[in-house]
């Protein structure tokens, strides 16, 4: 009977590290997404757009597009470059309301 009392504190003991850690990483995650999802709908917010996966896909596209074309001219790749970043303002006007 005595070995009943070791383990069950035992078992108590590792639940409760086990209990600890989980709360600590849940703590440290949530706060990281609090805080990817402030900066994500402060930055819809400035732009003017709709905060959706879509949206930002979007953006990200246009940006591509964009740095496309300013490399491009970098290039002295006058005509595709003019071309890039003409379709990446395109992309980005979509989104501004």
């Amino acid at each position: 009977m005595g070995n009943d009392g070791f383990f069950s504190w035992l078992g108590e003991a590792i639940g409760k590290v086990i209990r600890f850690i989980v709360d600590l990483l849940s703590t440290v995650l949530g706060g990281v997404w609090a805080a990817m999802d402030d900066f994500l709908h402060g930055l819809a917010r400035a732009i003017g757009m709709d905060v959706s996966i879509f949206s930002f896909v979007v953006l990200i596209l246009g940006l591509l597009l964009l740095f496309s074309g300013v490399r491009a001219l970098l290039r002295k790749g006058i005509i595709s470059g003019l071309i890039l970043i003409f379709l990446g303002l395109v992309v980005m006007s979509w989104l501004i309301h």
